[in-house]
């Protein structure tokens, strides 16, 4: 059994051994730095909506306020992380400057960002930390989180639905596209690091 069908049977179990907890466990996990796909989770939700088991508005209760909490939860992980950049960044090739930006981009677009980065793989996972580091203000934080966590669950949870005993192809078509974004997630760090150390070599 690979890793994938790990991560479905123990979700797909602690959902239906926890009910609504279950979901708000998972998805604040989700949030966080944890390998637990919304892919996974609120599709199978929706089948259990399919089939009677679960209410969609405590579904989508339950997904939402999962969201937040462990979207909060990285947010704060960003804000301890600061002082950290500061004595031990140039060891991650990372400076005052570098800290600096971040916080006048999230101050310019944070609000966007965070809500588009709720629709992309591995990139929702990640954007809470940087938002914490920026200290970017809690009330649009969360605002924009909820919008599109709320949005993004939804449409998995309608997915679950409409695919019923189905619901597990979701994860099969969106592999892909996690793996695309990571790669270039890795393609875009490791010219940060080129275009660093050639900056280093001309002072």
């Amino acid at each position: 059994m690979g890793l994938t069908e790990t991560l479905c049977a123990y979700n797909t179990l602690f959902i239906q051994k926890c009910s609504y907890i279950g979901v708000f466990v998972l998805m604040a996990l989700e949030s966080m730095i944890a390998p637990v796909p919304s892919e996974l989770v609120m599709p199978f939700a929706g089948f259990l909506i399919f089939t009677g088991h679960f209410d969609p508005v405590w579904v989508m209760v339950a997904s939402s306020l999962g969201s937040i909490s462990g979207s909060l939860l990285s947010y704060g992980m960003g804000v301890l992380g600061e002082p950290v950049v500061l004595r031990y960044g140039r060891y991650l090739l990372l400076n005052p400057h570098h800290l600096e930006w971040t916080k006048k981009f999230f101050n310019r677009h944070g609000g966007k960002t965070i809500f588009i980065a709720r629709f992309i793989p591995v990139v929702r996972h990640l954007i809470s930390v940087p938002a914490g580091t920026a200290r970017m203000p809690l009330a649009p934080f969360i605002t924009f989180t909820l919008i599109g966590a709320t949005m993004w669950n939804g449409f998995l949870a309608y997915c679950g639905v409409r695919l019923k005993e189905n619901w597990r192809l979701i994860q099969e078509y969106t592999h892909f596209l996690d793996a695309l974004v990571l790669a270039g997630l890795l393609a875009a760090a490791a010219y940060f690091i080129w275009k660093v150390k050639n900056s280093r070599k001309a002072v």
